[in-house]
């Protein structure tokens, strides 16, 4: 399958990266040591796209103790298993920071590198949040479905924000500087406090804050986990009506009608009204597949955030049409017509069930997501680094000073 029209190509000319960052931990903090250290532990010979993989692997490895020692996001690992989750997810931050100031200082700049690092940053989003759930002990349940849909949402609307206003945006408090900062704090903590358990315990009894009479029950036993999830959700609106006036403004000021941009939300929240319904039809992926599951939700986001991305690059209409959710809104359909049945005595029998077959046809959605998304990545860098000529994780065209000198006289 084509992804990229050879004749769109030439747009990728036009492509030159502006972003914003408000962060005033970024600004004072996190960019003045790469800028002074870290930058200085590569190589100019390595390719900056390489970095960027380079810090993704340190969270592959993060998902597989993950998976050995906690696969059901509910027990408690060894206290070295979140400290390395704390390091690795550090690590990650800062290898995907600085592969923009290797790019930069090797004069790789150009659009395949913002479509790498979008990419693996979409993957990873997924891939943090059972990391999360399991140092949070929220177990295969509806906290870490909400968890994962807070993380996408975030996720995606930037992206939809970069689409439409041409620059990426970050604001004061932002998921990738302070939020991963947060998680990496919470990772080492979990790790000093012994357990995951730590978390489930009352905030307000634990740091001591007497049970007053105007505080409800609900709000006094609440575990830490929860109260973090409620933070998360502040943060998350707040993130998402300022995204939502970046667009409507930079709209506005091209002349253009903002509602048209404002459509482009749509496919997220059709896509994530399918998820909640086959969870809430289907219990039994819900609490004993759920991290399976989540991987399928996540690559269809990422392959969502692809085409956004790859449509922004090469001066494309918005993508509203995500094949992928085919399979869920048929598995949704099939999964329906017994829950009617059964309330209101007008159904449909299920072809799939809720048991094997069921499981069975998630794992088909999974690999289906895998295929598809990695049809589309393969497709899409070797289109663009024939056009380019250049080459995706090495230097094809090390910089000269010398001879690009002679070339401008």
């Amino acid at each position: 399958m084509v992804y990229v029209r050879q004749e769109k190509l030439p747009n990728l000319k036009q492509y030159k990266y502006s972003g914003v960052d408000h962060s005033l931990v970024s600004r004072y903090i996190l960019k003045p040591f790469y800028t002074n250290f870290v930058i200085k532990c590569f190589p100019m010979s390595m390719a900056p796209n390489l970095i960027t993989l380079t810090g993704f692997s340190f969270v592959v490895v993060n998902l597989l103790t993950l998976l050995w020692y906690n696969p059901t996001l509910d027990q408690d690992c060894p206290p070295w298993v979140y400290v390395s989750w704390a390091v690795g997810l550090f690590l990650y931050q800062t290898f995907d920071a600085v592969d923009g100031s290797q790019a930069r200082r090797t004069h790789q700049s150009g659009p395949l590198g913002e479509l790498f690092d979008h990419g693996v940053d979409a993957v990873n989003t997924s891939l943090e949040c059972l990391i999360f759930a399991a140092s949070q002990n929220l177990g295969m349940g509806w906290k870490t479905v909400m968890t994962l849909f807070g993380s996408l949402l975030t996720f995606y609307v930037q992206t939809w924000d970069e689409y439409h206003t041409k620059t990426l945006t970050l604001g004061i408090v932002s998921g990738p500087v302070e939020g991963i900062l947060i998680l990496v704090a919470v990772y080492a903590f979990t790790g000093i406090k012994g357990g995951a358990s730590f978390w489930q315990q009352s905030m307000f009894r634990t740091v001591g804050i007497p049970h007053l009479a105007f505080i409800p029950d609900v709000l006094y036993e609440m575990p830490f986990n929860e109260w973090y999830m409620v933070q998360g959700g502040f943060v998350l609106v707040l993130n998402t009506i300022q995204s939502c006036q970046n667009v409507i403004k930079a709209r506005r000021a091209r002349g253009d009608k903002s509602r048209g941009a404002l459509l482009g939300l749509i496919p997220f929240f059709v896509t994530w009204t399918l998820i909640p319904a086959y969870l809430y039809l289907q219990p039994n992926i819900l609490h004993n597949h759920l991290v399976p599951f989540v991987f399928y939700a996540g690559l269809v986001n990422a392959y969502s955030v692809g085409q956004i991305i790859t449509a922004h690059l090469v001066l494309l209409d918005f993508p509203y049409y995500n094949v992928l959710v085919l399979p869920l809104a048929y598995a949704v359909f099939d999964s329906l017509g017994p829950f009617l049945q059964a309330h209101i005595g007008v159904g449909w029998p299920s072809a799939l069930g809720d048991d094997i077959y069921q499981v069975a046809y998630m794992f088909c959605m999974l690999g289906m997501a895998i295929g598809v998304y990695g049809s589309f990545v393969i497709d899409v860098i070797v289109t663009i680094c024939d056009h380019l000529d250049i080459w995706c994780l090495t230097i094809k065209h090390p910089w000269n000073e010398e001879e690009e000198a002679k070339k401008a006289k």
